[in-house]
């Protein structure tokens, strides 16, 4: 479904990502980790257009995307949450979504006409699905981190995508946030049959629920496979891991 061949990309003299292969295949929940700094968001804006390669490709279901424009992107089905929350704290939850189905539809000029009533059955009904039907009417910005970072996950969705990538999704969640973030997205990837790629520092939550986990160290993959195949490597240990490498984190088998 996703395919990086040999990705690059420098800032003048700096090597922000080198080389990197990368493959995901349909139906998959693969996971990218590694040190603050290894390149893994760099990677993540190299792959939804937001940075310009200055080597490599990226093919989504074999179709070559490399330096097309985001929201194009978008449209042909690769969908993506970012690190820091990304909505309209202004607008209601449910009109966040209707805008968000708006603008995948090419209708993105009539949000501003009268709009209640377009695209309300689909938000209404992803918002359930995402947990947040109690909460249609709220101002977003009023949000607890947690069902902000669901509000996103329903921006996303409403784009319809066949691939969806979080930029570490618990990122600043408490423990029973990230319990329920993780069953969330897990439910959700299972009901639609979403192919997964996700960035995340937790390595319980990496480790539960992903299928293949690649490894990013200055820029570099030094290590891509199952669970227990990157737990028990090495080099994985030596320079992320350490101790989190002994201790039990339920990989699937």
């Amino acid at each position: 479904m996703l395919e990086v061949k040999g990705l690059s990309k420098s800032f003048g003299g700096f090597r922000a990502v080198s080389e990197v292969d990368l493959a995901v295949a349909e139906g998959e929940i693969a996971a990218v980790i590694g040190p603050n700094g290894a390149g893994k968001s760099t990677l993540f804006n190299l792959m939804t257009g937001h940075l310009q390669p200055t080597a490599g490709r990226v093919l989504v279901e074999g179709r070559d995307i490399t330096g097309v424009a985001p929201h194009k992107i978008c449209g042909m089905g690769l969908g993506r949450s970012f690190q820091r929350t990304n909505i309209f704290p202004r607008l209601t939850v449910l009109e966040n979504v209707q805008a968000a189905f708006l603008a995948h539809r090419g209708q993105g000029a009539n949000f501003w006409s009268r709009s209640e009533r377009l695209c309300r059955d689909e938000s209404e009904a992803l918002l359930a699905s995402i947990g947040l039907a109690g909460r249609a009417q709220a101002t977003a910005g009023t949000l607890s981190y947690g069902n902000q970072k669901q509000l996103e996950l329903g921006i996303a969705l409403a784009s319809d995508p066949k691939i969806l990538l979080l930029d570490e999704p618990t990122a600043g969640m408490s423990a029973g946030e990230t319990h329920e973030t993780i069953a969330l997205i897990e439910r959700i990837a299972r009901e639609r049959g979403l192919t997964l790629l996700f960035t995340e520092h937790d390595m319980a939550v990496v480790f539960s629920i992903s299928h293949k986990i690649t490894v990013m160290h200055q820029g570099r993959v030094i290590a891509h496979g199952d669970p227990t195949t990157v737990r028990a490597d090495a080099e994985v240990r030596r320079v992320y891991l350490g101790d989190l490498g002994d201790r039990p984190m339920s990989p699937r088998s």
